[in-house]
């Protein structure tokens, strides 16, 4: 993709529809937070940028590319925030977009095309460029070489084809100021968007990253390291979107939002000055919460309602096994201390981290019923090539090979010692009992606070649609391989990067000499 003559540009944001449960089924959508911080940018810069959710309207392929002839923008910016489960429907998207417009430029970024940036640009001919890591001024300073008809291979954070060769140029610098780019809020309607049960509903990013070195995520190489805005100014946004747009209700997109206890306390206390009666749900680690056992009537001041922990396994040895640096002591504790300030508690249950038995799963549901949350969310082990956790698994057999289909609430990877039909089973089970049991009915039907009787209903509303869909697929659409391949052989071994080293190409061969292979 070399210069071109300068011209000016007309530029589309596009979010791809998403085939996911979740995004199908629940009725209410969110703001793709990730094409608005990118869109700010080139909004004040100049250029004229409109923005595509065809998730929102569920759009099909043809219907989308109907769109954009209409439009005929010169360049497509493309991401989805489950850009693993999203990629296939991104690349059919690419061709038909490109044999309709010939010369449309697509650009390409999310975490998923971070990392296979090499073999998206050697399999898919219609994409013109990938933009890795955080966008924002990687992509203003793209767009603005593009303009400019200057050579694209000076730009920082990108993977292109030049001379019919694919490169990578330098990565791109963290982005050490949040503060310096701004989020295109005027993008969208925003009474299109809800959640929470019709509240007209944002996703916000305080922070980003992670410190923590789990084994199954990724975060922290995409992120680079952990920041964060500046509180006040943070605060300020969110009251400016509910008393300008009317946003009642903020969906925190952080991996780690309470990551630093002064900033995160500086935050609440500039909301409460606000004076805006905001609704506050996101997710954080149980071992924060118990570090602010002191703080959590701030918390519940602010207009925080529901924490998902990210407790993941109820198994010490697992808990271990990934690295995750946490105990289920601290987890029982979190769970306690936010039902005691009025704060709606979700834990989370990641089954397939190992080779599971029966007794692991029956372990699960105790532990699970013992600790006691008001709410759950059971998800399978997901392996992602630039994980520690896909190097663990990279023997294990594939069910699942459809990636469209790797969206958390799908088992992908076999269970070694039980059936696929009995992992299902087991974790309808487990759905169920946690959901039916008094104590759980009773803060549906008659908890006193009348925040979180709305919570716990519209959740069991929700979970209720999901969990009967999940039983009819799979008992008439799912069609798992009875004697897969294992995870390497279908999709190639992990990739072999530096910590943060988002630039490196797939280390396939590097990894396999390091092991002996």
């Amino acid at each position: 993709m070399n210069a071109r003559p300068a011209m000016p540009l007309d530029i589309l944001l596009v979010n791809p529809p998403h085939t996911a449960i979740g995004s199908r089924l629940a009725g209410e959508h969110l703001p793709p937070l990730g094409l608005l911080c990118v869109g700010g940018p080139l909004l004040d810069a100049g250029f004229p940028v409109s923005l595509l959710d065809a998730d929102l309207e569920n759009l099909d392929l043809a219907r989308i590319v109907a769109r954009v002839l209409v439009r005929r923008p010169n360049v497509a910016l493309i991401g989805h925030s489950g850009s693993s489960s999203a990629h296939l429907t991104i690349v059919a998207l690419c061709r038909r977009l490109k044999a309709a417009l010939p010369e449309l430029r697509i650009i390409y970024g999310g975490v998923y095309p971070t990392y296979h940036w090499r073999e998206i640009l050697r399999e898919t001919p219609e994409i013109d460029c990938v933009v890795r890591g955080e966008g924002e001024q990687t992509t203003l300073s793209l767009v603005t070489a593009m303009a400019r008809g200057e050579p694209l291979e000076t730009v920082r954070g990108i993977a292109l084809r030049q001379a019919g060769e694919i490169l990578a140029t330098p990565p791109a610098a963290v982005i050490s100021r949040l503060d310096d780019y701004r989020v295109g809020w005027e993008l969208i309607e925003h009474a299109r968007y809800s959640y929470w049960g019709g509240r007209r509903a944002v996703v916000a990013q305080f922070s980003r990253g992670c410190p923590h070195q789990c084994e199954y995520c990724g975060q922290r190489g995409f992120w680079q390291r952990w920041r964060h805005r500046d509180p006040q100014k943070f605060a300020r946004e969110l009251a400016w979107l509910y008393r300008e747009k009317g946003v009642e209700l903020i969906n925190f997109a952080d991996e780690l939002p309470t990551g630093s206890r002064k900033a995160w306390k500086a935050f609440l206390e500039a909301l409460i000055a606000e004076n805006v009666p905001l609704t506050l749900v996101g997710s954080t680690r149980a071992s924060d919460i118990v570090r602010d056992a002191d703080l959590l009537p701030l918390y519940r001041k602010a207009g925080v309602i529901r924490f998902l922990l990210g407790i993941e396994s109820y198994d010490e040895t697992t808990l271990a096994a990934i690295r995750k640096g946490a105990n289920p002591r601290d987890d029982a504790l979190a769970i306690r201390l936010l039902r005691q300030h009025g704060i709606v508690a979700m834990a989370t249950c990641v089954v397939g981290f190992a080779e599971e038995r029966d007794r692991d799963y029956w372990r699960s549901l105790r532990q699970l019923l013992a600790y006691d949350p008001d709410q759950i969310q059971l998800i399978h082990a997901t392996p992602h090539r630039w994980t520690a956790f896909y190097q663990q698994a990279e023997q294990r057999r594939v069910l699942e090979t459809d990636t469209r289909r790797w969206d958390y609430k799908h088992q992908v990877l076999a269970v070694e010692r039980v059936p696929s039909w009995r992992v299902f089973l087991w974790c309808k089970l487990i759905e169920v009992a946690l959901q039916l049991r008094p104590r759980a009915l009773w803060r549906v039907l008659l908890h006193p606070d009348a925040e979180i009787r709305h919570a716990m209903r519209w959740y069991t509303r929700i979970g209720r649609r999901v969990w009967l869909h999940e039983i009819l697929e799979f008992l008439f659409a799912t069609r798992h391989l009875k004697n897969g391949p294992t995870l390497e052989k279908c999709f190639g071994p992990a990739f072999d990067l530096a910590d943060g080293n988002i630039s490196s190409p797939s280390g396939g061969e590097r990894s396999k000499r390091r092991r002996g292979r």
